[in-house]
């Protein structure tokens, strides 16, 4: 586990970021054969995310929403590299969704998919990290003394 950093510290990107979430729901937890080649499907992508550095994926973090909901959150540089990997015929994703799709609806209702995508803006966003390693933003773009962004939310928000 990485060690904690003392202090208030701020991510440091002021660049424009794409947050993407995506998870599934266990509607049925017996009924693995929908949803486990879907659960065994995302570690092979974001590995191969991970390898092409410039495919645009800067971090990502799973996250539980107990007791039914898995689901990850993706720090990408741009939504056009996002939308570029999800349609690129030589990568993972495509056969992984078409294989889902085909499940999902074999499984009638058995595992439920969601995702949500953001672009935000420069400027508008900030973050703050109180005795924490790197987190979150702060982990997909580095981290800076809060100070240096400014002190307040607002500050970084750059709020008159």
């Amino acid at each position: 586990m990485s060690k904690p950093i003392e202090g208030r510290m701020t991510a440091a990107s002021e660049d424009e970021i794409v947050v993407f979430l995506i998870g599934m729901r266990f509607n049925s937890f017996m009924s693995p054969r929908s949803w486990w080649p879907v659960a065994r499907a995302m570690p092979a992508m974001l590995a191969e995310l991970s390898r092409e550095k410039g495919d645009g994926l800067l971090e990502y973090q799973y996250l539980l929403g107990f007791p039914r909901v898995v689901y990850l959150v993706q720090y990408w540089d741009s939504k056009e590299k996002l939308l570029a990997y999800a349609s690129a015929p030589d990568k993972r994703h495509r056969p992984a969704w078409a294989a889902f799709n085909r499940r999902l609806r074999a499984g009638r209702g058995k595992v439920g998919f969601w995702h949500e995508t953001y672009v935000v803006p420069a400027g508008s966003y900030e973050s703050v990290y109180v005795n924490m390693p790197e987190f979150g933003l702060g982990r997909a773009t580095g981290v800076v003394p809060v100070a240096r962004r400014g002190d307040r939310a607002a500050d970084r928000l750059k709020v008159k």
